[in-house]
């Protein structure tokens, strides 16, 4: 392609509405623009790179045996009131009535609609197992939609589906996909990692999430270097290191601590460690039973296991207004002892001496609070987000903690839709039984922000070779260079995804574009070529520059090309 004649609208400054790295670098490379919030228009150069992700996912998808469909963008209700997701999903779900006044909504997946196409034309034993998938637009109408397309709410998905008659099949279909999954991501060139996960909305007993390792990453995963341990934060156990050392037992006392609400600022106040205090929060469960969590003040509650302890009911943080009504004190001075509700403390809790809690008056706690003495907890469960010094609880070795950016998520469905929609199948002794489902996502333009948030400097984006929209970019800095560069694009254009710089604009320039844009490799016609015949080869991840002759040239090239797609293999 001759960039003289390619869109490419780049940008020299950073767009002030972009947050992110990869926002940032989306737009000023020219491969995104904004239409309305959470909503994009992929350019030429975008779009390439998109694809390059999508035919990966379409090649090993196909290689794992799963079928290619396309399903629609616009789903009935009749079909989500099935499953209750109609009035359970949340205001993500964008309704709408169409001019007979039913009603209709962009999906934001798929498993309904799919489950009702099997359900017409799958009818034995002997048609599975089946997975089907497709690669299509999904729309989930974000209540803050940030980041590019990190959080949009228009976004490019592979979704499938699979179908067994047992469990025992739903097994292997998910562990080929977690193999499938691997080598996807592997192939992209992406650093990643597979860790286990919450279920979310999608439901399911089992799922693992794909994780692109990066510092900017709004996911944090537990990792165990020993034994390999991954999960994320959300469920990880936590399981302290510390050893408490025991204290003289001291009686309870009431003190006034004036004007300080925050665990911090109490700590700061008494002069105490912040774990020596603890918070107490009031969530409402299901709208009218509140319930209290107590944990230390260095830690915070995780809802996600919160969610499990209360036996999956719908629930939420207390308002201000909520917490002075029911227990007559403000946040900030709530405590556990005399509490008229269900009380749930935290394992860490548990040996732990002489902590202070709020005293359910405002501007007083209790110091030298102790659990089973000052007051007797209705629950000790593990409520609380995993930390740095918590132990493997596998191995029990210390986990590490590492960022990622969720770019994939399997689950193993089960019943959870073929049941309520009534999905069956006769078995091979004449039994109707339901279908036993799993579930698998890609966000495949998630995977282009991934991408670039895991691989990019001060120049702008470093592709991995698999993704990068052209793989080569040709510079020629005098016109009596330009046959030469002109007969190497055609030699290269035949073989790889090649750009040639023919603008008329200054060296620096050219090479600002390709440096931002990301081409892996710059073949430059410049002043090492007039001065001793040699072109010059700038490695884009490293810096590294080869000076070689030109037919070396064009096998270094195509040398170093296939070298990068066997690495990603």
């Amino acid at each position: 392609m001759r960039l003289s004649r390619y869109f490419l609208p780049t940008l020299r400054e950073d767009p002030s509405e972009a947050e992110t790295v990869s926002h940032k670098l989306l737009l000023r490379a020219g491969m995104i623009r904004k239409v309305a919030s959470g909503v994009y228009n992929f350019l030429p150069l975008g779009l390439k790179a998109l694809k390059n992700i999508e035919n990966i996912v379409r090649q090993e998808m196909n290689r794992a045996g799963a079928l290619e469909v396309l399903l629609p963008l616009v789903q009935p209700a009749e079909l989500w009131l099935e499953t209750g997701r109609w009035n359970a999903y949340g205001k993500e779900l964008l309704r709408f009535k169409d001019r007979k006044e039913h009603d209709f909504c962009l999906g934001p997946t798929h498993e309904e609609v799919i489950t009702d196409l099997v359900r017409r034309d799958v009818k034995s034993y002997r048609q599975l197992p089946l997975i089907l998938y497709q690669i299509a637009p999904k729309f989930r109408d974000e209540i803050r939609p940030r980041f590019g397309l990190m959080r949009a709410r228009e976004f490019i998905m592979k979704d499938a589906y699979s179908f067994d008659a047992d469990y025992e099949g739903l097994d292997k279909s998910y562990q080929l996909m977690y193999e499938t999954y691997n080598r996807i991501f592997s192939a992209c060139g992406l650093k990643f990692k597979a860790v286990r996960a919450h279920t979310g909305a999608i439901g399911g007993d089992v799922s693992h999430e794909f994780m692109v390792l990066a510092e900017t990453g709004e996911d944090t995963i537990a990792v165990c270097p020993k034994c390999g341990f991954a999960e994320n934060v959300e469920i990880a156990p936590a399981i302290s290191s510390e050893v408490y050392e025991p204290e003289p037992y001291r009686p309870i006392e009431k003190v006034y601590t004036p004007n300080v609400r925050s665990a911090k600022d109490v700590a700061d106040y008494l002069g105490l460690p912040l774990k020596k205090i603890t918070k107490t929060l009031i969530y409402i469960v299901e709208e009218k039973e509140p319930v209290a969590i107590c944990v230390r003040g260095d830690h915070e509650v995780n809802e996600v296991k919160l969610e499990k302890v209360l036996g999956g009911k719908p629930f939420r943080m207390a308002t201000e207004e909520e917490v002075l009504k029911i227990v007559g004190a403000h946040p900030g001075f709530i405590g556990p002892k005399g509490l008229k509700m269900k009380v749930i403390v935290d394992r860490s809790l548990v040996n732990f001496p002489n902590f202070v809690i709020g005293a359910n008056k405002d501007e007083y706690h209790y110091v030298n609070a102790n659990l089973n003495d000052t007051f007797v907890p209705d629950l000790v469960a593990d409520v609380r987000k995993a930390v740095e010094g918590d132990l493997c609880p596998e191995c029990g070795e210390l986990l590490t903690f590492m960022k990622g950016i969720e770019v994939g998520h399997i689950f193993k469905l089960g019943t959870k839709y073929s049941e309520p929609m009534k999905a069956t199948f006769l078995d091979k002794d004449g039994t109707e039984k339901p279908f036993i489902m799993g579930c698998y996502g890609i966000g495949v333009s998630r995977v282009l922000s991934a991408t670039i948030e895991q691989n990019h400097d001060e120049n702008g984006i470093i592709f991995p070779w698999p993704i990068a929209p052209f793989k080569v970019g040709i510079i020629s800095f005098k016109p009596d260079f330009q046959e030469k560069a002109e007969k190497l694009y055609q030699e290269l254009s035949e073989r790889v995804d090649t750009l040639i710089d023919d603008r008329d604009e200054r060296p620096g320039v050219k090479f600002k574009d390709l440096d931002l844009i990301g081409v892996p490799l710059q073949v430059i016609y410049g002043k090492s070529f007039e001065e001793t015949g040699k072109v010059e080869i700038k490695i884009r991840r490293t810096g590294e520059r080869v000076y070689l002759p030109e037919e070396e040239a064009r096998t270094f090239v195509l040398s170093f090309g296939e070298k990068q797609g066997e690495e990603s293999l």
